[in-house]
């Protein structure tokens, strides 16, 4: 039994240390604009999930008029990963690192996405595509900068809250093995 405990104890450490190593990334290497740009392969994925997610929620909200169709994609991108976030909240709290985590993710790419409004360097799936939020803060572009930092640094805690809830859970467990852990109550 102490080896099974031992076995999940360093698969949930070496978990948050990747996470910890993405975080890493996030805060200093995350420019996708950048044509020398190669993100670790978790993010990798999870950028393209949230690529088609962004790309549903324009499809999913097209009919409510030409704002909500720009701003749909954005939030649908981080909407979704934050319902995950509350479906695994109220079905197993220990497993609420991983969504909080992508919800972090999701935020820091829509801030890229923000960031970039006023230059259009980043590259679209379609070069005849409009720039969300080029076309959303057009009369205020220079917005763009700090709406994107904002958004960035709520990003960035959300991933660290994440990170550090996921050791608090996993030391929480080994020390009390034999208790049924519930971090709601």
């Amino acid at each position: 039994m102490a080896t099974k405990r031992h076995i999940i104890f360093t698969l949930k450490l070496v978990l948050v240390l990747y996470l910890a190593y993405l975080i890493y990334f996030l805060a200093t290497g995350y420019h996708p604009d950048s044509p020398a740009y190669r993100p670790p392969f978790a993010l990798f994925v999870l950028d393209t999930i949230n690529l088609f997610i962004h790309e549903a929620g324009h499809f999913f909200f097209k009919f409510l008029g030409m704002f909500i169709h720009l701003l749909a994609g954005s939030a649908f991108q981080v909407a979704l990963p934050l319902a995950l976030l509350i479906v695994t909240w109220r079905q197993n709290v220990s497993q609420i690192p991983l969504p909080a985590f992508w919800v972090g993710e999701s935020l820091i790419n829509v801030s890229v996405y923000i960031h970039d409004a006023p230059f259009k360097r980043l590259r679209l799936i379609n070069p005849n595509l409009i720039h969300d939020w080029n076309r959303l803060l057009r009369n205020h572009l220079d917005w763009a900068e700090t709406l994107g930092d904002i958004v960035f640094v709520v990003g960035l805690m959300t991933c660290i809250g994440a990170v550090v809830t996921g050791v608090v859970m996993a030391v929480v467990e080994w020390r009390e093995p034999t208790q049924r852990t519930d971090y709601a109550k």
